[in-house]
Formats: structure tokens, C-alpha cells, sequence
């Protein structure tokens, strides 16, 4: 499979990132703090290569609000059930939010809400499948693999940077 992953640090306003790749694509973006064993991804090496910068340069672009779109080769690894969800997260538009039940019926599986929820927390490729944009039904921030306050980071983001958007064609 083009032996061991590669990972390169990436520091970022709501912690140091690990982003993770594969010969196949971005394998994983991982938290500071991430629990153990949430994404199972094998040997890895520190290094870098161009898709490790293509993907720093792009997530540190969204960070500063100037990038609302990514444009990186993903290798998704796990269940054909959690690439599916993890997929769709792909289809959440930039500043948008959907409820798990949402993402269920997204996917065709509408009583699969908390299937969804069990997958979404093992998405490995944070803020790029836009994971933090899925909330509770009652529109209140749950679980998150980065913590509530990442999570909160960076809707808060998404809004300022459509705000400042719009304020700018408005002029």
C-alpha cells in the first residue's frame, strides 16, 4: 500500500493538528488531545510531502477565513456505513449545520441517527468532512472529538467569515 503513513504537526487556533497521509490521499486531520484508538491508522512517520503542505496551506486559508472549500485527494478508512456518513459530511455547505437525523436521511437510513452519531465521532479527517457542522436536533452543540469548545471555534468561524463576506459585497 506505499508503506507507513506520513504525519506532519500543524499548529492552528484550536491546537496542534496532526494531518495524516496516505500514498491515496489525506488519511486523517487528529486533535491535540485525541483519544486513543479513535481512528486506528497503523504505522506512521513524521515527514512531510506535498499533500501534507497542500493541506496545511489550505487549512491554515480556512482558519483566516479565506478558504470555505477544500480541494485535497481524502482516503477515508473504515466501514463502507462510516465512509458513507463520512461522505455526506462532505455535502454540508460552509457555515451550515444539519442534526444527526439530517445526515441519517442524507444518506438514506432515516432511523440511523445514532449510527450516524457513533460514525461521525470516528471521522478521521476533521474540519476538512466538516464533522464540528453536525449538532442535536435541538440545535445544541454535542459531542466532538476536538472538544465543544473546538467545535464552537469553528462554527463561529464559518459565520464571521460569511459575515465579513457579505458585508464586503455589500460595499
Amino acid at each position: 500500500m506505499g508503506g507507513p503513513l506520513q504525519y506532519k504537526p500543524m499548529p492552528s487556533p484550536v491546537g496542534t493538528l496532526r494531518l495524516v497521509a496516505s500514498g491515496q490521499g489525506l488519511a486523517a486531520v487528529l486533535w491535540e488531545n485525541d483519544r486513543p484508538g479513535r481512528v486506528p491508522l497503523g504505522a506512521m512517520i513524521e515527514g512531510t510531502n506535498d499533500l501534507l503542505r497542500e493541506a496545511e496551506r489550505q487549512l491554515s486559508g480556512y482558519f483566516a477565513g479565506a478558504v470555505q472549500t477544500f480541494d485535497l485527494p481524502l482516503d477515508f478508512r473504515g466501514t463502507d456505513f462510516q465512509r458513507q456518513v463520512w461522505s455526506a459530511l462532505l455535502d454540508i455547505p460552509f457555515g451550515e449545520t444539519r442534526s444527526y437525523g439530517d445526515m441519517a436521511r442524507s444518506i438514506g437510513r432515516p432511523t440511523a441517527f445514532r449510527a450516524v452519531g457513533a460514525a461521525n465521532g470516528r471521522n478521521p479527517i476533521s474540519i476538512i468532512a466538516p464533522c464540528h457542522r453536525v449538532i442535536g436536533h435541538s440545535g445544541g452543540l454535542t459531542g466532538f472529538a476536538g472538544g465543544i469548545e473546538a467545535k464552537r471555534h469553528l462554527l463561529e468561524l464559518e459565520l464571521k467569515t460569511l459575515a465579513s463576506i457579505a458585508v464586503s459585497r455589500a460595499e
